[in-house]
């Protein structure tokens, strides 16, 4: 039997060696950019019922409809003499928020989960859920989750619809946008997996949607308030 031949092991000279590593990253950089992409479209996708809630709520206001409901869910009570949530928070708004994202959980769970593209974008299997009433509480946890925020800024005294000054400008601008994530994602941890890049990219989603959003919606007519 021949003898085997040897296997001849090398390595790169110590010169060569900062030029590995850097081709190494170079090569990597592509995979995380496209990781971060990837996750992105997943959570505009996890969150798209919130556009459908978003919508209804316009259309609520553009056109008059559950009017029964437009009335403050805090009946006007006061805490140290200002409004506990001001006019604007409705039953009218929750109950058009949360029924709006039920019908758009509906169209993912009955639509498009049968077509493999949005399917392999499911955090969970959209089979093992009951879409109406995920899709509802969804919408009630996201509209729940501004009421602190309401809250901080009557006790402040600024009124609704109204923009902070000084210091209280930029951090309210940046809470009117995001506040929502809260009531999102504890209620999402139910199904699944919480992790600061998905908390992180939501963040960023919900920021760059809502100014979106809140430009086209008061140029329809479907928003009081440019914020």
């Amino acid at each position: 039997m021949p003898d085997e031949a040897p296997v001849i092991q090398t390595r790169h000279p110590a010169k060569y060696d900062l030029f590995i590593s850097k081709f190494d990253f170079h090569m990597s950089a592509p995979l995380t950019q496209f990781s971060l992409a990837f996750e992105f479209i997943r959570i505009s996708y996890l969150f798209f019922p919130l556009l459908g809630g978003a919508l209804l709520q316009g259309l609520c206001i553009r056109y008059g409809w559950l009017q029964m409901l437009n009335h403050p869910i805090d009946f006007d009570l006061r805490f140290r003499d200002q409004r506990v949530f001001g006019e604007h928070k409705t039953f009218r708004g929750l109950i058009g928020g949360a029924t709006g994202s039920s019908l758009f959980a509906v169209f993912q769970s009955e639509v498009l989960h049968h077509h493999s593209p949005f399917a392999s974008l499911e955090y969970f299997d959209y089979d093992t859920i009951y879409s109406l009433l995920f899709g509802f509480c969804l919408g009630l946890a996201a509209s729940l989750s501004e009421l602190p925020n309401s809250f901080a800024k009557r006790q402040l005294g600024i009124a609704p619809g109204k923009s902070a000054k000084g210091f209280w400008l930029a951090v309210f601008y940046f809470l009117d946008q995001v506040d929502v994530i809260l009531g999102v994602w504890l209620y999402l941890s139910i199904f699944m997996e919480l992790t600061v890049m998905r908390v992180t990219v939501s963040i960023a989603f919900v920021f760059v949607i809502h100014q979106l959003t809140t430009v086209a919606g008061h140029m329809l007519g479907l928003r009081k308030v440019l914020r």
